[in-house]
This record gives C-alpha cells, structure tokens and sequence, in this order.
C-alpha cells in the first residue's frame, strides 16, 4: 500500500530517514542504491554484500558489525564515515573519498572477532586523508 508522500523504493525508503536513524539486522545486499544520499545514519549488523553504492553519499554515517563484501562504493564520498568491526573483503573503494575516516575494531572478545577486515579491497585513486586505522586486516599497502 502506497499513501502520498511515501517511500516507493528501497532508496527513496533510505535517503527518507532522519538524521541518526539507527537501522539493525537489515538486509541490502546487491540492491541498487546508486547516488543514494544518507544523513549519517547508524547500521549495526546490517548485510551490504555486493550492493551497488556508487557515487553515493554516505558523509558521518557509522557502520558496526556490517558486512560490505564486494560491495561497489566507487566514486562514494565516506567523509568521516566509521567502519567498525566490518568486513569490506573485495570491495571497491576505487576513486572513493575517505578524508576522516575511521577503520577500527569492536571489543567483541578475541581478534580477529570485531575487526575490520579490507583484504582485497580496490583503493586507486581514493582519497585517503586523515583515515584512521586501528588493527585492520588486510589493509593494502599500495592501492
């Protein structure tokens, strides 16, 4: 059912929420979210495996415990994004702007549990100023 006004997609459902707006246990994974706009919005355990975020505009959101495997994020403005406890294995970060982010780990018991983890992942031509890291697996010496 479809009332005036509201979201019809699942990227006009996202770019629709409030500032902050926790998401839990959702499932985007190979969706089609291509320039989507998001306003720092918080995913904990959250499934992105192979979804399309292209030039999308995810600036201070935070991401604990996501999955973001093979996801496309090429082109993606992450300004002051958080990543923590993530695994971005095969991303595609290509041409991404990372300026303040932060890769960082969980306190979720033993390492590896609760880090991130970017084995593979693409980085040519991201922007890579001021990014944080703490104990991530895999990170690409060169990109």
């Amino acid at each position: 059912m479809s009332g005036m006004g509201r979201p019809e997609t699942l990227k006009d459902n996202l770019a629709a929420r409030r500032q902050y707006a926790t998401l839990q246990r959702e499932s985007f994974d190979s969706a089609d979210l291509v320039s989507v706009r998001l306003q720092q919005l918080w995913f904990t355990r959250c499934t992105f495996r192979e979804t399309d975020l292209r030039q999308a505009t995810l600036d201070g959101c935070h991401f604990k415990l996501c999955d973001l495997r093979g996801a496309n994020l090429s082109g993606a403005s992450m300004r002051g994004v958080t990543l923590a406890g993530c695994d971005l294995t095969g991303a595609d970060l290509r041409a991404a702007d990372l300026t303040g982010a932060r890769f960082g780990r969980v306190l979720t018991g033993t390492p590896p549990h609760g880090l991130t983890d970017a084995t593979d992942v693409r980085l040519a031509n991201a922007i890579l100023r001021d990014l944080q890291l703490d104990q991530v697996i895999g990170w690409p010496i060169t990109g």
